[in-house]
Formats: structure tokens, C-alpha cells, sequence
């Protein structure tokens, strides 16, 4: 079901609230541009800054504006187990098709832990899920064998795989087969990803060049390389742009520019320098999505 240019959806605030209502259109406009699914709640969406009741209403508030026009696969990791369980045991309950657990951060996990940390989640729910994997952001890196381990329980389908290795597809194809669903979590090196045998991006650009994206992982599932390439001339300017300060600061300073929302971050997160600003707006002309 996911596979092409994942929007890992930003969450609009105003006046230090969820700004309801952008949020809707900004799904609105995914579906339009060509989108193929989304991930509210991620990393990018600031769950770390959100309380369990704003968690729950983003994810229900974005299966509610899709209308299963596109699926939508919602972010219910924590560092704490049971939390975890209960995110995902809300999000199917909520409707959603599928969940992604992140590796629990800050606790530092073995490798023993983490596969019981994922089978513990598994068996508490009945929906798909995939393994976040992000040893930038959790410390803590899944290795291939453990992701083996897990891929033998029924609904651990796929991994959203941010280690930027692009020798981790080869490796993890050989070890769980290329029915195991290996996402991108990292826009620059999604080209090479796809090659080595993925099949799509959980994206922070697609929240601002959708249709670009769309179109770029549509190429390379098709296994066009070269016009992938031209696309990916295009939009990797972007794709550094966005990360040149934490994210999602970047891309809510782009999706403003856009009109799509406020800018608006909720601390620690604090809205992003004028350097960065001149980058951004320089990536943005370059990839055709404004004016110069």
C-alpha cells in the first residue's frame, strides 16, 4: 500500500494551538498534487512537543480529511513501550493503515530490547507496522539482523530507514526479501535508495514540492533513472536547504512562503535564521516552486 512520495506532514500552529484548519487544507492539497500517502505525527509533524490529546486529534483529524482517497500511515513511537501501544492501538482504532514506531530514543535499548519493544507493540494491535529506524534522532541504531527478527512477526511490514546507508537496502533485501517495504527517511539520498531496491520516501520536501516528488519517485518505480536525475537536480537543493537548522523549522519557514500555513514552531524549536531563510528561498527558485 505505501510506496512512492510519503508526506511526513508538518502540524500548523497559530497562536500556540493546532491550527485545525490548515492542517485540512494542507491534506486537501497533497491529495491534489499527486501525493500517495502520508505520515502524520512524525518527527517532522513535532510530536515530541505535543500532547497525547493533540497526538491522537492530528492523526484523527488527518484520517478524517483524506477520506481514503490516499493512505495514511500514523507516527505512534515513544521511548516509553506502553505509550507506544497505546498511540497505535488509537490509530487503528481511528482507521488508519498502518502505523510507524520509531526506535525508542533516549533509552538506549540493546538489540534485545528493541525487537521486544516492536514485538510487545505487534502483539497488542492488529495493524500493519513499520520500524522507524533513525540512529540520528534516537541514538539508537536497528541493525539489520534484528529488523530480520522482527520481519518474521505477521504485520511488521516495512521500515522507514533514515541511516542514509544506502548499503542497508542491499543488506536488508537480502535478509528479509524484497517483499519487506524499505522506505526512504531521507530525501538527498533517495535516488540511490530506490536503485538499491526501495520502493519510496517518507518526505520532509514533498511537504512543499509534492508534485516534484511525486513525479521523482514515480520515475524511479518506474525505474526511469534519468529523468529521476533531473528531478533530483532539481530538488536537491532543497533538500540540504531544509536540514541546514533542525527540522521542521526549514520547511515551515518554506510552506509560509508558500502560503500554506504559519511558521509558527512550539519550543525548544525557534524559527530559523536569516541565512537559512536566503538558502531556503534560493532552493525553492531553483526547484521552480517560486519566483525569483
Amino acid at each position: 500500500m505505501f510506496k512512492g512520495s510519503i508526506v511526513a506532514l508538518i502540524t500548523p500552529f497559530k497562536n500556540g494551538a493546532i491550527d485545525e484548519e490548515a492542517f485540512v487544507r494542507l491534506v486537501d492539497w497533497h491529495v491534489e498534487q499527486g501525493t500517495h500517502g502520508l505520515v502524520p505525527v512524525g518527527t517532522t509533524g513535532e510530536s515530541p512537543t505535543l500532547s497525547p490529546d493533540e497526538h491522537k486529534r492530528v492523526i484523527e483529524l488527518c484520517i478524517e480529511a483524506v477520506k481514503g482517497r490516499i493512505p495514511v500511515m500514523a507516527g505512534t513511537g515513544s521511548n516509553s513501550t506502553l505509550e507506544a501501544i497505546d498511540f497505535t492501538r488509537h490509530a487503528e482504532e481511528a482507521g488508519a493503515d498502518a502505523a510507524l514506531v520509531v526506535t525508542p530514543y533516549y533509552n538506549k535499548p540493546t538489540q534485545d530490547g528493541l525487537y521486544a519493544h516492536f514485538k510487545a507493540v505487534h502483539d497488542a494491535t492488529n495493524i500493519p507496522i513499520y520500524i522507524y529506524n533513525i540512529p540520528g534522532r534516537s541514538v539508537i541504531d536497528m541493525q539489520p539482523e534484528t529488523m530480520a527478527r522482527l520481519a518474521e512477526l505477521e504485520r511488521i511490514v516495512g521500515v522507514k530507514d533514515a541511516t542514509a546507508d544506502l548499503s542497508r537496502v542491499s543488506v536488508q533485501r537480502h535478509l528479509m526479501g524484497p517483499d519487506f517495504i524499505q522506505l526512504s527517511g531521507e530525501d538527498g539520498t533517495a535516488l540511490g535508495f530506490n536503485a538499491h531496491g526501495g520502493v519510496g520516501c517518507i518526505s520532509v520536501a514533498a511537504n512543499v514540492a509534492p508534485a516534484l516528488c511525486a513525479e521523482f519517485q514515480e520515475a524511479c518505480l518506474a525505474g526511469d533513472y534519468a529523468n529521476a536525475l533531473l528531478l533530483q537536480d532539481r530538488l536537491m537543493p532543497l533538500h540540504k536547504a531544509l536540514f541546514v537548522e533542525a527540522s521542521p523549522g526549514p520547511v515551515k519557514y518554506a510552506a509560509n512562503l508558500l502560503g500554506l500555513c504559519e511558521e509558527e514552531l512550539r519550543l525548544p524549536l525557534v524559527g530559523v535564521k536569516d541565512e537559512t531563510r536566503t538558502l531556503v528561498r534560493k532552493a525553492m527558485i531553483h526547484a521552480g516552486l517560486i519566483n525569483g
